[in-house]
């Protein structure tokens, strides 16, 4: 049976009034976590909340990778800043009109260093999430650094009603152990887990049409029927998803026909039903 368990009492009692107040108006709140960096979270989160853009809804993504911000570069959005506006800060916006925030837009250079204690990375954490006009949203998609360090319990105490939690993953065991280590902190804070990601599941050769699995197979499937978790769907390694995120154009929107934004259309597709997101104003271009 699926873990579908709303957040429980002991963390949504520990989120600030004010973050309450600041986004009430965002219907749906789903947070995309990995236990180890480099297989390929902040792409999934990206793509995801372009396509629920694409669909129609008013989308919003928050990058609190604080020492990664890597959403403005996947976004095409380097060297914008946001504004301020009755002492908030205006989300920049991106294509499609989602509202995006990232500690990237803050730094003065892209490859800026950011060198802060774990309290410092906390308040700035709470400022995205009580000081920016996030307005209405349909929902917003919230990429948090890898690992399971103190930022990620900061982030899953401090978001108001989240819908749940994403895990991604490549079929490797060593990031698929990690990836189990990010579900029992996940389970340990009582909050919802829809499900687990298989990123670049399979390369498929563009000259020979031959599917390669490079890393393995079959092992987030199992951790997935361990847990008793969904399996939301496998995503393959393209290198054109690596072109054109190096050129800041989510492939969800630049190459809809290509088997991993197919694929990626399944698995929003399931999580759209299981937190109940039903408006849709059709596809934009």
């Amino acid at each position: 049976m699926f873990k579908t368990s709303k957040v429980v009492s002991k963390v949504s009692e520990m989120v600030p009034p004010e973050v309450k107040e600041n986004m009430r108006d965002v219907k749906h709140k789903i947070v995309v976590l990995s236990g180890k960096g480099g297989v390929g979270k902040t792409t999934v989160a990206t793509n995801m909340a372009m396509l629920f853009a694409k669909r129609g809804l008013k989308s919003g993504i928050l990058d609190v990778d604080i020492y990664g911000p890597n959403v403005p570069k996947l976004l095409g959005l380097e060297g914008e800043h946001p504004h301020a506006e009755h002492q908030k800060l205006l989300p920049v916006e991106g294509p499609l009109g989602l509202k995006v925030m990232s500690m990237g837009f803050l730094l003065r250079n892209s490859d800026d260093a950011i060198a802060w204690r774990g309290p410092l990375v906390g308040k700035a954490i709470q400022q995205f999430l009580s000081d920016v006009k996030w307005g209405e949203l349909d929902v917003i998609v919230v990429d948090l650094p890898p690992g399971t360090g103190d930022e990620i319990l900061s982030i899953l105490q401090s978001i108001p009603e989240i819908d749940g939690v994403i895990i991604v993953s490549t079929p490797q065991e060593v990031a698929v152990l990690d990836a189990r280590r990010a579900i029992r902190l996940v389970e340990k804070m009582g909050v919802r887990i829809l499900g687990i990601i298989e990123n670049m599941s399979e390369f498929v050769c563009p000259h020979c049409g031959k599917s390669y699995n490079l890393f393995g197979e079959g092992v987030t499937q199992k951790a997935a029927n361990e847990f008793g978790i969904r399996h939301l769907g496998s995503l393959p390694l393209d290198p054109r998803i690596i072109s054109l995120s190096d050129r800041g154009t989510p492939f969800v929107v630049e190459d809809p026909e290509s088997k991993a934004a197919k694929a990626f259309g399944v698995v929003v597709d399931q999580l759209s039903k299981t937190i109940g997101i039903k408006k849709n104003q059709g596809e934009k271009k």
